[in-house]
């Protein structure tokens, strides 16, 4: 069996097949909250590529559900290393840089559908000058067939970890 490709590109880089369940669009929606930002809900469009690198390519974007105004985009790269280990780089237009890293997992049990579970944490977040004062990020991600779920916690602006956003997205293509 050979090195795994995506419909529309070059072959999967070796170091990085264990992520190709990953490649594609996902689109969905989810909700959000925060001490200091009322409860909202959003859609979703996230987009996992690659170019034969030994990388997956990142971009998200939502917007609200009530008005349809953006809400937040964000941009990165997924490698990974041995043994399940997953590093994630992202950038926001917010001024916060994050690295994350954790592990990937088979996830699903007798009559389960197969599925992937990766649980990502800060090691490094950078702020500019005038970001907000973001302290700690993780992600928490289950992908089982046509889905994907996440959960994402931060630590920000003088607030202990809490959850911050949870959505549901379903493959697009």
């Amino acid at each position: 069996m050979g090195t795994p490709t995506a419909p529309d590109g070059p072959a999967l880089h070796p170091s990085v097949s264990c992520l190709g369940f990953l490649l594609g669009t996902w689109v969905g929606e989810g909700t959000g909250s925060y001490p200091t930002v009322p409860t909202f809900s959003y859609r979703e469009e996230t987009t996992f590529s690659h170019s034969g690198q030994p990388f997956l390519t990142y971009s998200q974007r939502t917007w609200s559900t009530s008005d349809g105004r953006p809400l937040h985009v964000e941009t990165g790269y997924w490698r990974a290393g041995p043994d399940g280990h997953v590093e994630l780089v992202v950038a926001h237009p917010t001024g916060v840089a994050e690295v994350e890293e954790g592990t990937l997992r088979p996830e699903g049990g007798p009559g389960d559908p197969p599925g992937w579970h990766l649980e990502l944490s800060s090691r490094f977040v950078g702020l500019t000058t005038t970001a907000k004062d973001v302290s700690t990020l993780s992600r928490s991600l289950l992908a089982q067939g046509h889905v994907l779920s996440y959960r994402l916690v931060m630590g920000a602006v003088g607030q202990l970890p809490r959850q911050h956003l949870v959505a549901r997205l379903e493959r697009a293509r």
